[in-house]
C-alpha cells in the first residue's frame, strides 16, 4: 500500500543520511586541514559554516529509475479514447533516466534555477484487450509498439528569507515547460501519435540543513494547481503538478559531492476529452560540482 512504501523510503533515506554523516565525521576526526588565511568566517557558530559555501555556480548530475506510471486517454473526431496504462495495457519497460541541475548563485540569498529532465520509454505487446487511441481501434490481438517521450525544463528564481550557518528557508518560483509525445505503431493499422506542449507555472518551498558542516539535508516542494471553471479556460480543463524532493549530501570538498534522494513526481491534466495522469517515484543518486 502507499503509505507504508512511502515510510519505509523515507526511513531508508534517514538512515543513509545518518550513515553518509557519520562516515564524514570519522574521515573530518582524522584529518584536520590547516587553517587558511582568506577562509570565510564564520558568523557565530562555532566554525560550524558549511563546507560548501560560498559558491556562484552549482551543477548536479542525477541518475533515477522510476516506474514508468503513465495513464493517457486521447480523443479525437468525436471519438472518445480509452484510459490507457502504458505499462499494464502496452508493456512499457522500466529505463533509468537522468537528470542535469545547474543553479547560478549572484548572491547569498539569491538562486537562478534550470532542470533539465530527459524520459524516454519503449514497449513491445501484443494486446489482451481492444483500445482506442486518438480516434482508432487497436483491437485484440494487435502487434502494438509504443514509443513514449516526456521532456521536462524547469527555469526558477529561488529566495532564500532565512540563511544562517545552520542552512536555510527559501521560496520558489518557477515555470516547468513539458513536451509529451505518445505513439502508437501497429502493422495493418499504421502510426498514430498525441503531442502536448505547455508551460506550467509552479511556487513551492525549500528547506536544507546541516547536521554537521560537511553534510546537507534537502527538502523541497512545488505545486500548482489550476482548477476547473475558470473564466477563460474551455470547460472541462483542469490541470495540477506536484513534486517532492528530499535528499541527502556529503560534500567531500569546497567543490566536489555526492548526494542521494528520494523523488515523486505528480502530474494530472483533462481538456476536453484528453486526459492524461503521470507519477514517477523513486530514489536517486548523483554528483555535485561547485564553482
Amino acid at each position: 500500500m502507499p503509505r507504508p512504501l512511502r515510510i519505509t523510503i523515507a526511513t531508508r533515506l534517514f538512515m543513509v543520511c545518518c550513515l553518509l554523516a557519520g562516515l564524514a565525521a570519522a574521515a573530518h576526526a582524522q584529518y584536520r586541514p590547516m587553517p587558511q588565511p582568506n577562509a570565510p568566517k564564520s558568523s557565530g557558530s562555532g566554525g560550524k559554516t558549511p563546507i560548501n559555501e560560498p559558491y556562484h555556480v552549482e551543477v548536479m548530475f542525477n541518475l533515477w529509475n522510476p516506474a514508468p506510471e503513465f495513464i493517457v486517454a486521447s480523443e479525437s473526431l468525436g471519438i472518445g479514447g480509452t484510459n490507457i496504462d502504458v505499462q499494464a495495457d502496452l508493456n512499457v519497460q522500466q529505463k533509468q533516466m537522468y537528470e542535469i541541475r545547474l543553479v547560478l548563485r549572484p548572491g547569498k540569498h539569491h538562486k537562478f534555477r534550470f532542470n533539465y529532465l530527459p524520459m524516454a520509454y519503449t514497449g513491445q505487446t501484443t494486446l489482451r484487450t481492444e483500445i482506442i487511441f486518438n480516434g482508432i481501434k487497436f483491437p485484440v490481438s494487435a502487434e502494438v509498439a509504443t514509443d513514449l517521450r516526456w521532456n521536462t525544463y524547469r527555469i526558477g528564481y529561488e529566495g532564500d528569507f532565512v540563511s544562517r550557518d545552520w542552512g536555510y528557508i527559501g521560496l520558489i518560483l518557477e515555470a516547468k515547460y513539458t513536451d509529451a509525445r505518445v505513439e502508437l505503431n501497429a502493422p495493418l493499422i499504421g502510426r498514430e501519435f498525441v503531442q502536448a506542449r505547455a508551460p506550467i507555472p509552479a511556487i513551492g518551498l525549500t528547506a536544507r540543513v546541516y547536521p554537521v558542516k560537511w553534510v546537507a539535508i534537502t527538502g523541497e516542494f512545488t505545486a500548482f494547481k489550476l482548477p476547473e471553471g475558470i473564466q477563460g479556460i474551455p470547460t472541462g480543463t483542469q490541470a495540477q503538478y506536484f513534486d517532492w524532493d528530499i535528499n541527502g549530501t556529503v560534500n567531500f570538498t569546497h567543490n566536489f559531492g555526492a548526494e542521494v534522494g528520494y523523488r515523486t513526481l505528480d502530474l494530472r491534466y483533462s481538456v476536453e476529452k484528453d486526459n492524461g495522469q503521470a507519477r514517477l517515484k523513486g530514489m536517486y543518486f548523483g554528483g555535485i560540482a561547485r564553482f
